[in-house]
């Protein structure tokens, strides 16, 4: 798993088909908390578990999932 000190704000998160998927807000544990103002996350807090990430370089956060995959599966924030 990748080490989730190495997730920072702001980061664009892109699905493993290279597709957008959000913008990391913070990490909250082993939660990634993506931004709502992103029209990608359709204006909501959506959260990802940090197991999703296969590796973060330079400013993206890569999911070993396709956008479509991580946005079917994400969780909103309440």
């Amino acid at each position: 798993m990748v080490d989730p000190t190495l997730i920072q704000e702001h980061q664009e998160v892109i699905g493993s088909d290279g597709h957008h998927v959000g913008r990391v807000d913070h990490v909250l544990g082993d939660q990634i908390e993506l931004a709502k103002l992103d029209l990608a996350a359709g204006f909501k807090h959506h959260m990802i578990p940090v197991s999703w990430v296969d590796y973060v370089d330079d400013d993206k956060v890569r999911l070993t999932l396709t956008a479509d995959e991580a946005k079917s599966r994400w969780t909103e924030k309440h």
